[in-house]
């Protein structure tokens, strides 16, 4: 994304140009941030605002922040701060690294936001009302009607006064606000004197019962890029028609104030350039706070780092990569029109970087029995398999082969179907990396289905190679030897909503929840040395997640409950159960399934 020129980057490279905010040419004045709110996990439409403002400044060698725009005591907590943290890492996003201008906390300012407000009331420019929200709303006016307050003319000294028994803690919630003084008339609602501060006896996670009163939004928003020095103020288009009000409050405040501090009221504050670009909202997807609370209050999902979940902790403990996430967002670009993003665009970009990373490794997910009559009891061989094809230098990997092998149950048919070439009674197939064999005979359980296939083996087809008569053969399974399958239970998470926009059929996107998004398969098996520590041709992963496409199967990973960083991720032995995640499938069978109308 840092690399494209979307209209942002054009605006930034002109502001340069111009030398807006320092010597012209200067590139490295550029200081964006990513502000969140910590009332929640980061989801995947945060790793746009992260990846736009994070590459911006590391393209042109500024400056990214991290701050947390914790102004609502009722709904943040730590463990959201310390979430969030931790994702914008994961991300690669760091705000403490070679292009990292810190992290702060809106509370910081608490002080000097409250300074400015007391400013403003002496300015004649906020005051002090007694109105409810309730009443505030039923005086909204209409477009063609102005609002209405009855204090908007309190006197300032009045307003001083109980703005400070405010701050004290000496009024009940929702009896007073702190007003701006802008336009009752404004055809832009956000100017008709919005509240500035509000009454909330609530202790803060970051300044304890120190205040009474917490800023609303608009009014800190603009202050905290201002105290930050942040030059391009990336918003969505949400806040398009705040940004006059951020622009009213510097101003306001600006009043009185010179570029050299001679003025009345001392040295003129930074005015930041909000721009505001689409948010990403994918299809199949819930991104809402609110909604998300409640899927995780209510047990929809379990936790907010559900594989399921599009939270940035579920998306990774699912197996999805930092770079597929960036080559995602790069994919979409930036652009002022909102539109759904189809999720299957992520899903590619997901399949694109594990196809080049991930070792291959063999599991079965659906174990069924296969004797081999003619190869000698008690022998093992030793198959050489490819680690991955997309990258040679990973050579290969040795696996057993026995008598008895493993297939998956889907690849046997007694009576097949036309052009179903697997294995069947009397057909051939070839196992990958092995040999061939043909199904003689089989074994069934009362219902029918069957529990043991009986094969031969052609010794003349090792390593999958053809045999010398010419026979040919359509299929290639996947397969293990019996007695050196390790026990795995295998979660086959789905897309966690059936509708492309959830909810959009009924009015309750709950409706919409997909009944097959996880399917837990506690019979797998898979190759022995997954139950081992991780071997040399495994990629290191920075995150410390193992990660694995299983032949003909998907996309997997070691599942890690509850990741922290990693030198704490756990280390897989065989005494303790392997649990897998399923990151993606092979294909995408959602638009094959759309195809067919289904």
């Amino acid at each position: 994304m840092a690399d494209s020129k979307h209209f942002i980057a054009e605006i930034i490279d002109a502001d340069i140009a111009s030398g807006k905010w320092g010597p012209p040419g200067d590139a490295s004045v550029v200081r964006t941030r990513f502000p969140p709110e910590p009332n929640g996990y980061l989801h995947v439409g945060h790793t746009k605002a992260i990846h736009l403002n994070f590459g911006l400044a590391r393209t042109h060698g500024g400056q990214f922040i991290l701050r947390f725009d914790d102004t609502n005591p009722e709904k943040e907590e730590r463990e959201y701060v310390d979430s969030i943290k931790r994702d914008v890492q994961w991300l690669g996003a760091d705000w403490d690294g070679p292009h990292g201008g810190g992290l702060y906390f809106a509370s910081d300012y608490f002080q000097q936001m409250y300074d400015h407000a007391e400013e403003l009331v002496r300015k004649g420019l906020a005051y002090v009302c007694e109105l409810s929200a309730e009443e505030v709303s039923k005086r909204r006016g209409t477009p063609s009607t102005p609002a209405t307050s009855p204090h908007r003319d309190r006197p300032a000294d009045e307003s001083l006064r109980l703005l400070h028994e405010m701050r004290d803690g000496k009024h009940a919630e929702g009896t007073l606000t702190l007003r701006a003084r802008i336009d009752l008339a404004s055809p832009n609602f956000n100017l008709r004197d919005p509240v500035m501060y509000r009454i909330v006896h609530q202790p803060h996670h970051n300044t304890g019962d120190r205040w009474h009163i917490y800023p609303m939004y608009d009014w800190a928003h603009g202050l905290e890029d201002s105290i930050e020095g942040v030059t391009h103020s990336l918003c969505t288009l949400e806040f398009e028609n705040h940004r006059p009000l951020y622009d009213w409050f510097i101003n306001a405040i600006n009043q009185g104030r010179t570029a050299d501090g001679s003025g009345e009221w001392g040295r003129r504050i930074h005015h930041s350039q909000q721009i505001e670009f689409a948010k990403l909202i994918p299809t199949y997807t819930v991104l809402a706070k609110r909604n998300l609370r409640k899927m995780v209050e209510d047990r929809v999902v379990h936790g907010w780092d559900d594989p399921r979940f599009p939270t940035i902790a579920g998306l990774r403990r699912r197996g999805v990569t930092p770079e597929s996430l960036w080559a995602f967002t790069d994919d979409i670009g930036v652009t002022k029109f909102e539109s759904r993003i189809d999720v299957g665009r992520l899903e590619n970009a997901i399949r694109e970087h594990l196809n080049k990373q991930a070792p291959r490794r063999i599991a079965v997910l659906r174990p069924l029995r296969v004797v081999i009559e003619n190869f000698p009891e008690g022998q093992v061989e030793w198959m050489d398999l490819v680690n991955n094809p997309e990258d040679p230098s990973r050579a290969t990997r040795r696996v057993p082969f026995s008598r008895e092998l493993l297939i998956e149950a889907d690849d046997f048919m007694e009576e097949p179907p036309k052009k179903f070439f697997r294995l069947s009674p009397g057909s051939e197939v070839r196992l990958r990396g092995a040999y061939w064999i043909r199904c003689i005979g089989l074994e069934k359980d009362p219902s029918g289905a069957p529990t043991l296939i009986r094969c031969t083996y052609d010794p003349q087809t090792r390593g999958g190679e053809s045999p010398p008569d010419g026979r040919k053969v359509k299929a290639t399974l996947h397969w293990l030897s019996a007695p050196h399958a390790a026990p795995a239970e295998v979660r086959l998470f789905d897309r966690l909503f059936s509708a492309e926009e959830p909810g959009e059929r009924t009015g309750n996107y709950l409706d919409d929840l997909n009944t097959e998004s996880l399917v837990a398969l506690r019979g797998a098996r898979v190759e022995p040395m997954l139950a081992e520590a991780p071997s040399p041709d495994e990629p290191a992963w920075p995150d410390g997640i193992r990660r694995f496409q299983f032949e003909r199967l998907g996309y997997f990973c070691v599942d890690v409950p509850n990741w922290r960083a990693p030198e704490q991720v756990p280390t897989t032995s065989p005494a303790s159960p392997l649990v897998f995640n399923r990151t993606v499938s092979l294909k995408d069978s959602w638009a094959k399934a759309a195809g067919k109308g289904a």
